[in-house]
């Protein structure tokens, strides 16, 4: 058995959710937040069985793609002024995916 623990941006969530459900995994999603933006992202906690972990991963990999986002930037001017109107261009979506071994699982 394996967990399969996918942080993924909010804007890839419910097409990454959905997308898994209909392949038969079941998905408990967890709302969090993190990365250079610090905007919301998707934690899924997913356990399946060892030879479908390339197949949940090959679905994460069709919606969960990365792209670049254009966002106000923040810089100093000095004295402690900041100028907001600096657009920076960066890369956001994608996943990070963290396949672990399950000793023991339960269902009480």
């Amino acid at each position: 058995m394996k967990m399969i623990i996918a942080v993924i941006n909010n804007d890839d969530s419910a097409a990454a959710s959905a997308a898994l459900s209909r392949s038969g995994f079941w998905v408990t999603k967890l709302s969090t937040t993190g990365g250079y933006l610090m905007v919301g992202n998707s934690t899924f906690l997913i356990g399946t069985e060892d030879e479908r972990v390339d197949e949940a991963l090959e679905v994460l990999s069709k919606h969960c793609s990365a792209r670049k986002q254009k966002t106000a930037g923040r810089f100093s001017l000095g004295k402690g002024l900041v100028n907001d109107s600096v657009v920076e261009e960066v890369t956001v979506g994608g996943a990070v995916v963290f396949v672990m071994s399950v000793d023991r699982t339960e269902h009480l």
